[in-house]
C-alpha cells in the first residue's frame, strides 16, 4: 500500500497496523483484534480466514477484482465491502488504449528487430485504429474510462453489460451479444471473474463473431484458457491478442498442459504479453488509498452494530 494510507486512515479516527508479509495463518491468530481488514489480490477472505464470529465489519480491496472475496459468506455475516477501482480505472484505460495500439502497429516487434539489426519497415505494416469496431464486454469502472479514451480515435465503439440498461453515451453505443458477434473487429474484456465468467472465452464463444478479430485481456486470466488462447490464434480465429492477466500467472508453476500452449503463444508475433500491470501506476497507487478511504469514511457504524 502506498504510505499516505495511514495518515488518510487516522484523519477519520482509524488506527491502521500494516503487515504488508505477514502468512494466512498469522492473520487468523490475530484477525479477531481487528474491525477491519484491507487487502490486496492475494488473501482470500473467507469463513476459513475470519471464522464463524467475525469481529471485522469491512472488507477494503485495495484494487478492483473480487473474486478474492468469498462474497455469499461476507454477506451472510453483514460485512461490507469496499473496493477502489475508481482508483486504478484511469491507469487501466490508457493501458488498454497502449497495447492496443502496440498490438496493430507491431510495435513490440518492431522494437525488437531494431535491437537485433533488422530494418524491416514493410513486414511491420500495420492497421489503423480509426473506422474499426471496437466492442467491449462489461461497462464498469474500466469499460468506462477505455471507452472515454477511444473517443479520439475515429472507432464505433459498441458496449455489452448483463447487468446494465440504458448506459448509451457519447462514448459508447449499447449493444446486444448478437450485433458484438456480428460487427466487432477488436474485443476487449472489462468483466469480473466468477463462475459464470470463468472460462467463458471458448473456442465456441470465439466462433460466434463474424469476423477474425483482436483480442484484449486486462481483466482476468482466468476468463480465457491458454488452450483456447493457442487454438484460436492457430485457426486463425484470432489475428491478435493483448493479455495483461494469464489464466495461471505463477508463470514458472504452470501445469503440462498450460506450458504447452504458452510456449505456443509466446513464439507468436501477434500476441503481446504483460505482467498485470494495467492498473499498476505511481498515480492509482495513491489514488487506490484515496478511493478506498473515502468509502470507509461514508460507513455508518452505528446501524452496522
Amino acid at each position: 500500500m502506498h504510505d499516505s494510507l495511514f495518515a488518510m486512515l487516522k484523519a477519520i479516527g482509524w488506527h491502521p497496523d500494516y503487515q504488508p508479509g505477514i502468512a494466512r495463518d498469522e492473520i487468523k491468530q490475530i484477525v479477531g483484534a481487528y474491525e477491519g481488514l484491507i487487502v490486496r489480490s492475494k488473501t482470500v477472505v473467507d469463513a476459513d480466514l475470519l471464522g464463524e464470529h467475525p469481529t471485522v465489519r469491512f472488507i477494503g480491496r485495495a484494487g478492483a477484482g473480487l473474486d478474492n472475496l468469498d462474497l455469499a459468506y461476507l454477506s451472510q455475516k453483514k460485512i461490507h465491502v469496499l473496493h477502489a477501482a475508481e482508483g486504478n480505472r484511469d491507469a487501466v484505460g490508457e493501458f488498454t488504449v497502449g497495447i492496443l495500439l502496440g498490438l496493430m502497429r507491431n510495435i513490440p516487434r518492431g522494437d525488437a528487430e531494431v535491437r537485433n539489426g533488422t530494418w524491416e519497415r514493410e513486414g511491420n505494416r500495420g492497421e489503423e485504429l480509426m473506422e474499426k469496431t471496437v466492442s467491449l464486454i462489461g461497462y464498469g469502472n474500466m469499460g468506462q474510462a477505455f471507452a472515454r479514451r477511444l473517443s479520439g480515435f475515429g472507432c464505433k465503439v459498441l458496449a455489452y453489460d448483463k447487468y446494465k440498461t440504458g448506459y448509451g453515451s457519447a462514448f459508447c453505443t449499447e449493444a446486444d451479444m448478437a450485433r458484438i458477434f456480428a460487427e466487432t473487429d477488436i474485443l476487449s474484456l472489462h468483466i469480473p471473474l466468477t463462475e459464470e465468467t470463468r472460462a467463458m472465452v471458448s473456442i465456441d464463444y470465439l466462433s460466434r463473431f463474424k469476423k477474425n478479430i483482436i483480442l484484449i485481456n486486462t481483466a482476468r486470466g482466468e476468463i480465457i484458457p491458454f488452450s483456447v488462447l493457442a487454438e484460436a490464434i492457430e485457426k486463425g480465429k484470432l489475428r491478435g491478442a493483448a493479455l495483461d492477466v494469464l489464466e495461471n500467472e505463477k508463470i514458472n508453476k504452470l501445469t503440462p498442459e498450460q506450458q504447452q500452449s504458452f510456449n505456443y503463444l509466446k513464439r507468436k508475433s501477434n500476441v503481446i504479453f504483460t505482467p498485470h500491470i494495467a492498473g499498476w501506476t505511481y498515480e492509482s497507487h495513491l489514488k487506490i488509498n484515496v478511493a478506498l478511504v473515502e468509502k470507509i469514511k461514508a460507513l455508518d457504524f452505528q446501524k452496522m452494530l
